[in-house]
């Protein structure tokens, strides 16, 4: 069975950071492709990063230049590092990861950016 638990969430100002992690069990992280994506309050759940096994990243355009998604395999584990954050970025924040066994998620972390 695939469980994923994110950790790292909380509340930051403005233009601070936070990273992001995501511990996987029960399968090898490296036979997937890994994502981050958010919902926030009255928004529909976005796609915020993506990770390909094969190393290919994509970004919401919001976050270009700001998050950065990596994977460590050895450890299992999938981050987002998420700089010079804005209160647009207050969402609850998800891992996903895909691949032969079908999709999976984390049960989300909380950011919220404010003053």
């Amino acid at each position: 069975q695939v469980q994923l638990a994110e950790s790292g969430g909380g509340l930051v100002q403005p233009g601070g950071s936070l990273r992001l992690s995501c511990s996987v069990s029960g399968r090898f992280l490296s036979d997937y492709a890994v994502a981050w994506y958010r919902h926030g309050p009255g928004e529909r759940r976005e796609l915020v990063a993506d990770l390909t096994s094969g190393g290919i990243t994509d970004y919401l355009g919001s976050v270009k230049g700001r998050f950065t998604i990596s994977r460590d395999n050895a450890k299992n584990t999938v981050y987002l590092q998420m700089n010079s954050l804005k209160p647009e970025d207050t969402a609850v924040y998800y891992c996903n990861i895909r691949g032969s066994t079908g999709r999976h998620w984390g049960q989300g972390t909380q950011v919220t950016v404010s003053s």
